[in-house]
Order: structure tokens, then C-alpha cells, then sequence
């Protein structure tokens, strides 16, 4: 509980058109729009925009932004600071915590004047064997997203639904299974967990998430075999895993698959029709943000009295948070909850 003493988060942390300012430190989290300083939680393109001065993020959220935006683009001066080492900007405490959304993302954790405020970004509480996983820091605010924030969204453990995606290449040895999925986070994510699975034949990628992996790679995540699905010839394709953008899997570039099962991995196939709507075969419910669950319990174990919520379905997880006792307020930023994930659209592989 804050001391009566200690200024309201809202005072020193404004909402404005270019996002969440922290007025006495001078730096914005995740801004819309070009700024002069910026601390940016994690690489997705809803959070990290191209065009600041300065950028203060995690190493790994440096390196993604870079590799996604081009050298010189993704901030002119840019900050790494490790997850839990301690930064004083114009009186304000600043540390970093793991967000568990994908590889360095992080909390924005600040304290000015004995009041607490964290800015989780995205966020996910399910194990990841590519992203440090989720830790609850206690506030007096706390920033949420709400992305699933309706009961029916209860993610299934991941492991049943690589289980289900690899049940189905057995029973399907002479088909391709092509699976869409976010070119970020999500894509490695599904390679990790295959391996983990025991897959170690080489899986196949569309050009859009070569890049990517590659940066993985090279900041010290193993990816096992992987080979460019562009140059694969259709019979050495019977029988193997695609990784590819969403709006790719029912393109014309999947006509080069041998028979495909198409599959998308995202928190959306929770919602059957909006599978068979966009003639999903194979649908897999896996998600690199928190759920319903998750929500309300990450919510609570923060102990912060107050939570903003920035995006996603904003009125049910408030309303379901006042019956806890905790005060809840939409912010309603603009361009935030925009990203790619779940939604991407690709129609042409770059590599071919």
C-alpha cells in the first residue's frame, strides 16, 4: 500500500497522444510516434517504432529492433540494460523485469518518490523455452494489456497442441502441415517447442521468418536445422513442418506444399468459427499472451491497488477486477494492440 505521503502514479505517469510519459524522468514507454526518449518494452512493431533518439530496452530487444528495422532506425543512441540492474533518470528508479512475451521482453518498472508504477507491455505466464519467464513485481499501478480478456479465452497447456500438430504428420505422412504463425516470438517459440518435443528433422520456412530466426540464433537461442521452404522441392516436403506468416498458409505460395494441412498457432483458434473461416484445418491454441486466468491472477499477485489497461477487451477484464476490490481505468491508446501477432499478412515469400 502506498504511504499517504507518496504521490498517485497518475501524476507523474501521463497518458498522451504519443503514448505513456513518465513527466519526471522525461522518457516515454512504448510511444507511438518518434520521441526523443524512449524505453521499449519488447520488439513487436506496435512497440517498437522506428525514428527515436534514444532507446533504452533489453540487449535482446535492441538487437530485434535492429534486425527488423535496419541499422540506424531503431533509435540514433541506443541503452541495453539487463533485467534487474538499476537506472536513475532525473530522480526516477528504473529497472527492468521479464515480461515472458518473447525473447527480452521486459516490465518497465519505475519509482519516483516512493511511488510505484509497472508497465508490463505484452505478456504471457506460460512457459517459454525461448523468453525468460514471467516475474511479478509488486506496485502501487500496474499496466496491463487485455488482449484475451473474456472468459472463454483459457489457453490449453502448449505441449497437448504440439502434441495434437505432430499426432496429425503421423497420420498424415504424405502431406505437407504448414503452420501460420507470427514471424516473431511465435515462430521460434513453435521450433523450440517441436525440439522439445523430440522433432529433430529440419523444419521448413517461409522467407518472411528466416531473418528473424536468424537473429534468434545468433543471441544464443538453438533452433536445430532449419531450410528455406521457397527452394524445397514438393516431394522432399511430404511429411514436413512449414512455419509461415498466417495470411501465407492459404495463399498461392502454399500451392508448392505437397497436399497441406493448413494450421494456424494463435490464442484466436479458441474461436472455432473463426477458423473455418479462414479454412483452418488444423487449429492450434497457442498464445504469447496471457488469458483470461492469467489476467485476473497476475492482477492480483502484483498487489497494486489500481490497474490501467491499454488494449484489448478492456471493459470485461475492469469490470471483472472492481468484484476484487481493484480499481481499474481504460486507457484507450491509440496504435497499441495493433501488432502483427495473430494477424499477419503476407502474400509473397521476399525469398523467391
Amino acid at each position: 500500500m502506498r504511504p499517504v505521503n507518496t504521490p498517485h502514479p497518475e501524476t507523474w505517469l501521463k497518458v498522451t497522444p504519443s503514448g505513456l510519459f513518465c513527466e519526471p524522468g522525461g522518457f516515454f514507454i512504448d510511444p507511438t510516434r518518434a520521441v526523443d526518449r524512449a524505453v521499449i518494452s519488447h520488439g513487436h512493431s506496435d512497440h517498437a517504432r522506428p525514428g527515436h533518439a534514444h532507446v533504452l530496452a533489453t540487449r535482446e530487444t535492441l538487437a530485434i529492433m535492429t534486425a527488423r528495422m535496419g541499422e540506424g532506425r531503431a533509435g540514433t543512441a541506443q541503452q541495453a540494460l539487463r533485467c534487474g540492474e538499476t537506472l536513475e533518470i532525473n530522480g526516477v528508479r528504473l529497472w527492468l523485469r521479464p515480461a515472458g512475451h518473447v525473447l527480452g521482453s521486459a516490465q518497465v518498472c519505475m519509482e519516483w518518490r516512493g511511488s510505484r508504477a509497472v508497465v508490463s507491455g505484452d505478456y504471457k505466464r506460460q512457459a517459454d523455452p525461448t523468453a525468460a519467464g514471467f516475474e511479478v513485481e509488486p506496485c502501487d499501478l500496474f499496466v496491463t494489456e487485455a488482449t484475451f480478456a473474456l472468459p472463454v479465452f483459457r489457453h490449453p497447456p502448449p505441449e497437448t497442441e504440439i502434441a495434437r500438430l505432430l499426432r496429425s504428420v503421423a497420420l498424415f505422412p504424405e502431406r505437407t502441415h504448414v503452420v501460420g504463425c507470427y514471424s516473431l516470438g511465435k515462430c521460434q517459440r513453435l521450433i523450440a517447442m517441436l525440439r522439445q518435443a523430440g522433432w529433430d528433422r529440419p523444419i521448413h520456412l517461409h522467407g518472411a521468418h528466416q531473418a528473424l530466426c536468424r537473429t534468434y540464433e545468433e543471441l544464443g537461442v538453438r533452433l536445430g536445422t532449419l531450410r528455406a521452404a521457397t527452394v524445397a522441392r514438393k516431394e522432399d516436403l511430404k511429411g514436413a513442418i512449414v512455419l509461415a506468416p498466417p495470411g501465407a498458409v492459404a495463399d498461392r505460395w502454399a500451392r508448392r506444399l505437397a497436399e497441406p494441412v493448413v494450421a494456424v498457432a494463435s490464442g484466436w483458434m479458441r474461436v472455432r468459427q473463426r477458423a473455418k473461416q479462414s479454412g483452418v484445418e488444423l487449429p492450434l491454441v497457442i498464445s504469447d499472451h496471457a488469458d483470461w486466468d492469467e489476467l485476473l491472477a497476475t492482477c492480483t499477485e502484483v498487489q497494486a491497488p489500481e490497474v490501467w489497461v491499454t488494449h484489448g477487451r478492456e471493459d470485461a477484464l475492469i469490470h471483472a477486477l472492481g468484484l476484487r476490490g481493484i480499481k481499474g481505468r481504460a486507457l484507450h491508446l491509440v496504435g497499441l494492440g495493433e501488432e502483427e501477432d495473430e494477424v499477419e499478412v503476407v502474400t509473397e515469400d521476399p525469398a523467391a
